[in-house]
């Protein structure tokens, strides 16, 4: 379908440090440019972030601190990025979030001019969540093949989540994907502690993400100044970051999740 544009549009990916908008950095990023009449430029630079890769993070984009060690930092090619992408609009798949804020943070960060005003920003994947709702009621239509009647009442809408797993186990149980490593593999079994290990995103340590567990098993904190650094670690070195957090807007499990930690270095 040839696009109906009276301007370029680029579509852009950004792989990065984390995903964290001021902190991490940009280590490989895509464009493409359309243009009116729809043909189209591509361009592609891979970037020194100037900060350790997560190894965890390089597992997913395999790109590891050795691959961008000699690639320019962002600064050096900040000029000709700016310029390819001109006065285009800006679309991409969850780019409204993430690649867009990224992206500009980084142009802040080197001083150089990119505005956003008059600009359309176009999200790819809130079409694909407007279009194929990922609710409850939709997951009812799909796998149970009829309307939820009364939904949103919570003894519907829980009867529902038990009939729309069970469908599922049905439905997956053999059915085979390649994971993100190229393993092929069967993800959903009648088993719980898969299926838990499955659907937890994150090693949470408390409910809220804030506190987790890393690769090798250790408590690590999951945000702010000491993202990814063991708990233990800060605590011994900053004891003040406890007062910070038991004072702060975190939830009552959290800071109990914290102080179990703290106690546990006096023992």
């Amino acid at each position: 379908m040839k696009l109906n544009l009276t301007k370029p549009l680029v579509f852009m990916d950004i792989e990065a440090t984390g995903l964290t908008i001021g902190l991490d950095r940009i280590v490989e990023i895509a464009l493409i440019k359309v243009l009116p009449d729809n043909s189209t430029e591509e361009k592609s630079w891979r970037v020194n972030p100037e900060i350790p890769i997560p190894e965890k993070v390089s597992k997913l984009h395999g790109i590891y601190d050795k691959d961008v060690a000699n690639e320019p930092i962002f600064k050096k090619i900040a000029t000709e990025v700016a310029k390819f992408i001109g006065n285009a609009d800006l679309a991409g798949y969850n780019s409204n979030k993430f690649d867009v804020p990224l992206l500009v943070e980084e142009f802040l960060r080197v001083e150089v001019e990119f505005d956003l005003e008059g600009r359309k920003l176009i999200d790819v994947q809130n079409i694909f969540h407007l279009m194929e709702p990922r609710n409850l009621v939709a997951a009812y239509k799909f796998y149970c093949e009829k309307p939820l009647v009364n939904a949103h009442s919570a003894m519907a809408d829980t009867l529902a989540t038990f009939e729309v797993f069970k469908a599922q186990l049905q439905k997956y149980e053999s059915t085979r994907i390649e994971d993100e490593k190229g393993n092929i593999v069967i993800p959903v079994k009648n088993d719980m502690e898969v299926l838990s290990n499955l659907t937890t995103k994150t090693k949470n340590v408390d409910l809220a993400g804030r506190i987790v567990y890393n690769d090798d098993g250790v408590t690590v904190f999951n945000f702010g100044k000491h993202k990814d650094k063991p708990v233990a670690d800060v605590l011994k070195k900053e004891p003040g970051y406890y007062s910070w957090m038991m004072n702060g807007d975190f939830p009552l499990y959290t800071k109990r999740i914290l102080t179990k930690i703290r106690l546990s270095l006096k023992n």
